[in-house]
């Protein structure tokens, strides 16, 4: 039988650092609070203020990731996957060009 274990490793372990800034790019483009603050976290200090606490410091939402709806975070993951479906597409297109 097969193994039921999921299995979240990357492929190419460096790309992790490019995905996760993409993750909170794509997450301000949508307009969601994701927090920041942590260093491990990927995030861009460009976008600090954006994805910082709304309200002055509110302690009533989170920052991070657990707060968001499915629907919201399975946005930012849909929206990384056409980002990289396309960006393979350009990269196979430009290679046949050659």
């Amino acid at each position: 039988m097969a193994n039921n274990k999921r299995n979240n490793r990357q492929v190419v372990p460096e790309s992790r650092q490019m995905l996760n800034q993409m993750k909170y790019e794509i997450a301000t483009e949508f307009g969601l609070n994701v927090g920041y603050g942590s260093s491990s976290n990927g995030a861009d200090t460009e976008f600090g203020s954006e994805l910082g606490s709304f309200g002055g410091g509110s302690s009533s939402r989170r920052p991070g990731w657990g707060h968001l709806t499915s629907r919201e975070n399975g946005s930012v993951g849909g929206e990384i996957t056409k980002r990289l479906v396309r960006q393979a597409e350009q990269s196979m297109y430009s290679q046949l060009q050659l």
